[in-house]
């Protein structure tokens, strides 16, 4: 059963609609298609004061709650759309992920003092995840990176990562301080996005001279190797999405020549091994101090062919992102 504040949320959307919809009939001469929609708006509504609204109308099941979340005037779930509709399903599915595979920052690129790789792997058609470097326009001696982690798999959490990934390129060229631009990133993700959701996220700022500043939204904590010694980065702030007026810390530091950052989120420690045991943090610790002297997309792979192993076919259940940097 819905929660109030979920079920307010919807009630909030479908009056907005409905709104909508009655503004365009007045100024339409065609009626017949407002008519309609404004029709299953009602219905819905209808539902809702029920107690009815999210259940499918075929098995009386909820619907899954992240087509609900991107369409509140579903009526069906997956099982029991007709086949036309499961064509144009899959249809937009594989656009999303081919807009969304356009998002992620380009392989190789040339950074200020620095070499990156990372590997981007969703658990079905679309990811919640982020990934993102950034290179602002002003200021070609630095770059930010950026990986996070959407609550929830599927359509939503992927519509709320483009909606990240566009919040953080505008900020990233306003040139203010990394704490103001977590803050102003904090506000705008959660005035904008459901109350169910959030985001934990790893934000840095890295120049050629080695200095990287770097605010952690309640990520898995971000590891430096240097040489065969690997330390974790502790400090974290409250993931975004929690509380719209957050503050969040920066911790800097400075790394030398083939240092590196290793970041990943949570598809990689919460995978599930052959055993039922978690892949977990210090498999990826002693990974790492094996591997440090590695090239990163040799270091990249070797954690990937690891995880792999582990867990076999069935051990992932999630998102997987891993970056990694490396001072020249």
């Amino acid at each position: 059963m819905m929660s109030n504040q979920i079920e307010g949320m919807f009630v909030r959307q479908l009056e907005e609609r409905k709104r909508r919809l009655q503004d365009a009939a007045s100024k339409s001469v065609d009626l017949s298609e407002l008519d309609h929609l404004l029709h299953d708006v009602d219905e819905a509504l209808a539902k809702i004061s029920a107690g009815t609204y999210g259940l499918c109308e075929t098995c009386h099941e909820p619907i899954e709650a992240e087509r609900l979340s991107a369409d509140p005037l579903i009526r069906y779930c997956v099982d029991h759309l007709s086949e036309t509709e499961q064509h144009a399903l899959e249809k937009d599915l594989a656009l999303a992920r081919q807009i969304q595979t356009g998002l992620l920052p380009k392989k190789g690129a040339i950074l200020p003092g620095w070499e990156s790789d990372y590997h981007y792997e969703p658990y079905g058609q679309v990811s919640g995840d982020y990934c993102d470097i950034i290179i602002p326009r002003d200021n070609h001696d630095s770059f930010f990176f950026i990986v996070g982690d959407v609550t929830g798999k599927g359509i939503a959490a992927s519509m709320l990562m483009s909606q990240l990934h566009a919040t953080f390129r505008t900020l990233a060229g306003t040139g203010m301080p990394l704490d103001l631009l977590m803050q102003q990133a904090n506000r705008t993700f959660c005035e904008a996005s459901l109350t169910t959701h959030f985001a934990t996220l790893v934000c840095g700022l890295a120049n050629s001279k080695g200095e990287v500043q770097i605010s952690n939204a309640g990520h898995c904590l971000p590891l430096v190797l240097r040489g065969g010694s690997v330390e974790r980065i502790s400090s974290s702030g409250l993931p975004l999405g929690v509380a719209c007026e957050g503050n969040y810390q920066t911790i800097g530091m400075k790394l030398e020549s083939g240092d590196s950052l290793f970041i990943y989120t949570d598809g990689l420690t919460e995978s599930v091994g052959k055993s039922g045991e978690l892949y977990g943090e210090q498999r990826v610790l002693k990974l790492l101090a094996d591997k440090s002297g590695f090239p990163l997309t040799g270091l990249i792979s070797a954690c990937v062919d690891d995880l792999n192993s582990f867990g076999g076919t069935t051990g992932r259940n999630d998102d997987l992102t891993i970056m990694a940097l490396r001072r020249k």
